[in-house]
Order: C-alpha cells, then sequence, then structure tokens
C-alpha cells in the first residue's frame, strides 16, 4: 500500500473535481492544496491574488511554493476556473475594452494621438535623442494620473493613485512635478501628488528588476498603484553587456525583466511609460537611420511605440510607430515650465 502523500486532497481527480464543484475560490487560500505557510509565500513573491496564480508559469510558481508539478498545476486550474478563464468572443472583449482608463498627458492633441490618453493595463514605449521629450512626459504623468477620473486622471473621489518610478539615469526631477502640478492645483494637492510618487534610483540592471520586484510584491497588492514608469529600460543594460559576446546574456535577461513588467501591468491594470534609448543605424543611406536599441525583444514588449523627435523650440514630434490599435500617425506637442502642453 502506498504512503499517503501531504496534499492528499490533490491526489485524485475525483477529489479535486469535488472540491472545485463545492468551493468557488475567492482568494488564493481557498485553492486546494495552498495551505497557510504556502500562502504566505505566494504572498511575500506577490501572488496574492486568483488573476496572479492563474497567469503564472507551472514551473515559476512550482519554484516559489515549493510544491511539485503536478500539485501546482491542479492550483493553477483550480484558479483559472474560480475566474472562468475560457474562450470568449470579440464582442466580449471589446465590452471590457471600454472600461479601460486613459490618464490625459496634458496635450489634447498628444491625447488624440493615442486615442484618449494613455492606456491602462498595457506599456507605452517611448523613444528618441536626448531632449525630445520623453523624461518630460514620464513626469507629466505622475501629475496627471492623480487629477480626478472627470479631468483625465484615475482619481475616484479623494482616493488618490499611486505612481512607482523606476530612474535608471538620474533624471527624476521634484521640482518639476511641482512646476506641472501648479497647472492643475484646483483640482490636485500638490503636496499629496509628491507624497503619492515612489521614486527608485536603480544602479545596474540587477536593481532594477529587483524594484520592479519589489513593486509587485509589496506594493501592488497593497497600495493603489495606477501606473509605473521605467525611466529608461536599456539604460543599464547597454552599459552592463558590452560587446556582441554578451548580447544573448544581455537580451535573455532584458525579456525576463520585461515580461515581469507586462505580466504586472495585465493583472494589475497598470499604465506602463517605458522610455527607450536610439542609436542610428550606420548601415541606412537614406531616410531617418535613428533605430530604437534593444532590438526584437524591446520592439515586441510594448503595445504602443512612439518615436520622439525635436522641433522648432520647445515644439515636439510624436509619431505613433507601432499599435495593435492606433494608426501610424503624428502630433505636435510643447515641452513648457508647465509641462506636456498643446503649440500653434
Amino acid at each position: 500500500m502506498s504512503p499517503k502523500k501531504k496534499e492528499s486532497n490533490l491526489d485524485s481527480s475525483s477529489d479535486t473535481k469535488s472540491v472545485k464543484k463545492s468551493v468557488k475560490a475567492t482568494s488564493i487560500t481557498d485553492l486546494p492544496g495552498i495551505g497557510p505557510s504556502t500562502a504566505a509565500k505566494l504572498v511575500e513573491a506577490g501572488y496574492s491574488s486568483l488573476e496572479s496564480i492563474a497567469t503564472v508559469s507551472v514551473g515559476e510558481l512550482s519554484s516559489i511554493a515549493s510544491l511539485g508539478e503536478k500539485t501546482v498545476q491542479k492550483i493553477i486550474e483550480a484558479a483559472r476556473e474560480a475566474l472562468d478563464i475560457d474562450f470568449e468572443t470579440a464582442k466580449v472583449v471589446l465590452e471590457r475594452r471600454k472600461n479601460l482608463a486613459k490618464i490625459t498627458t496634458g496635450s489634447q492633441r498628444l491625447d488624440e494621438l493615442f486615442g484618449g490618453g494613455i492606456e491602462t493595463g498595457a506599456a507605452t514605449e517611448l523613444y528618441g535623442e536626448f531632449r525630445t521629450g520623453k523624461t518630460q512626459i514620464a513626469h507629466q504623468l505622475c501629475v496627471t494620473t492623480q487629477l480626478p477620473v472627470e479631468n483625465g486622471g484615475l482619481r475616484i473621489g479623494d482616493e488618490y493613485p499611486k505612481v512607482v518610478y523606476v530612474d535608471t539615469e538620474g533624471t527624476f526631477r521634484p521640482e518639476r512635478i511641482i512646476d506641472m502640478a501648479e497647472r492643475w492645483k484646483d483640482n490636485i494637492d500638490v503636496d499629496i501628488v509628491l507624497e503619492n510618487i515612489l521614486h527608485g534610483r536603480a544602479h545596474n540592471t540587477d536593481h532594477q528588476m529587483v524594484l520592479v520586484e519589489k513593486m509587485v510584491k509589496e506594493y501592488l497588492p497593497t497600495e493603489n498603484v495606477k501606473l509605473l514608469v521605467v525611466d529608461s529600460l536599456i539604460s543599464h543594460f547597454r552599459a552592463e553587456y558590452v560587446g556582441r559576446g554578451t548580447l544573448a546574456t544581455r537580451q535573455q535577461k532584458l525579456n525576463q525583466h520585461i515580461h515581469a513588467i507586462l505580466h504586472a501591468a495585465e493583472v494589475w491594470k497598470l499604465a506602463v511609460i517605458l522610455t527607450n534609448q536610439v542609436q542610428a543605424k550606420p548601415d541606412q543611406f537614406f531616410g531617418d537611420p535613428t533605430t530604437a536599441v534593444g532590438g526584437h525583444i524591446v520592439a515586441h514588449a510594448a503595445q504602443t511605440r512612439v518615436y520622439l523627435r525635436k522641433s522648432k523650440g520647445e515644439r515636439r514630434i510624436a509619431r505613433i510607430v507601432d499599435s495593435p490599435l492606433l494608426p501610424e500617425n503624428e502630433a505636435i506637442f510643447g515641452v513648457t515650465a508647465a509641462g506636456i502642453v498643446d503649440v500653434t
């Protein structure tokens, strides 16, 4: 007679089915096979919701919870059943997308380019040369995210949303936040805006990845985080991995980092802004030789890619390069002391 396993309620498919039929999971502690100690491990690792369990891979959850793959597979299946994860019609998807919130950029022309503002639950990449407005737009969104919904933000009542700002180049300036927030002083409290921006200065690639992991584990389950900014995504990876011999290692590590960000965006309905550097194509003799750094890994990451370039004076030009919804188009905006504005 074979010895009993610790996870006895998961040993047979019939037992699992009876558990699923009798209990409709509403939290991870309701899932079969998750006891208090396992739940504590998962919450500490950032897997505190049914959505996060339902969308994780078997290998990743198995390594975190120290459970067998068969047990983990049944846990994930139970989470998916509780959430009714299945194929759905395009009409259902459309109705759900109608409920996605959007954040104003401060410029009506830019908002129109983005189809109404920066979309939540997705990543937007901004790339361009220095002084094209990447960091300024990122600062602006730190402010506008905290505006009331009726003014283009995500604040409902007195509950200010929070922003996580991962700063890899040391370009974050709270003074700019104050300047930009003054424009909406009738709708927001500047001091509260500053309190709700969580700034993390990343000093290398590992530190950068740890900051995102810390956000997922500690802040997303407990805080009202609605925007993640990584400014810039590629800077440390580009500096630490030099030469073609390190390219594969760099891209693999970068891919893991990006997928962690995208997973958080989808599960927690975050708006994500990734700024990126550029380089010139030496073999291009006609047209604009400027291209984003990071290769195909970065190119496939963001749902919307935007190329920023300089114009005369304070004017900047934003062009949609790639998007599953938005057409290729351009908009002119201005970067002023008050922030991102329309210009004539």
